[in-house]
């Protein structure tokens, strides 16, 4: 990934430039492999889980059954006009730790899809908030829905939002 504060004629622009690879590897994973040997592997290799990840530049840093951890530090890229990192921001990283919460509890050839999600912001992030991580704590794992909480934190502990969501068992997805 590469960024720059080049202005290409325009006193203001800045220009991010970044690669990813393809999603349905990690679907293919998913169809072979239990939820959390699949994401073990992912991270152990130091690839993506998704292309959003790379999008966002956060990462998947630790899954346990019932339980993933994502990081990002809030970059200026993350903001929206008025000047604080987009909520949007937020809503991905907790939708994504609560999923792969999910996730990493699944057997060979499930996984999910987020029916529904309740997200509820405390603070707001910004350049000098610094790392956070969103973690994502399976609550309830049936054999056609889940739910599951998450939290995004500063270093320091302090609370930025909180999370909830349901979500639908499925199978995994046939891959071209």
């Amino acid at each position: 990934m590469s960024e720059t504060n080049e202005t290409n004629g325009h006193e203001h622009e800045r220009t991010r430039t970044y690669s990813w690879r393809d999603p349905m590897v990690g679907v293919a994973q998913f169809a072979s492999q239990s939820g959390l040997d699949a994401l073990r592997a992912m991270i152990a290799s130091g690839e993506s889980v998704a292309p959003i990840m790379k999008t966002m530049n956060c990462a998947l840093v630790e899954v346990d059954a019932g339980r993933a951890v994502f990081a990002l530090t809030p970059a200026e890229y993350h903001y929206n006009p008025v000047g604080v990192v987009h909520g949007g921001v937020a809503a991905t990283l907790l939708d994504s730790a609560m999923g792969i919460s999910i996730q990493s509890s699944l057997p060979a050839g499930t996984t999910f899809t987020t029916l529904e999600m309740k997200v509820t912001y405390i603070r707001a992030m910004t350049l000098t908030t610094g790392p956070v991580r969103a973690e994502g704590t399976l609550v309830h794992l049936g054999r056609r829905m889940a739910v599951a909480e998450g939290r995004i934190t500063d270093s320091a502990g302090k609370l930025y939002a909180t999370a909830s969501t349901t979500c639908l068992i499925i199978d995994v997805p046939q891959t071209p």
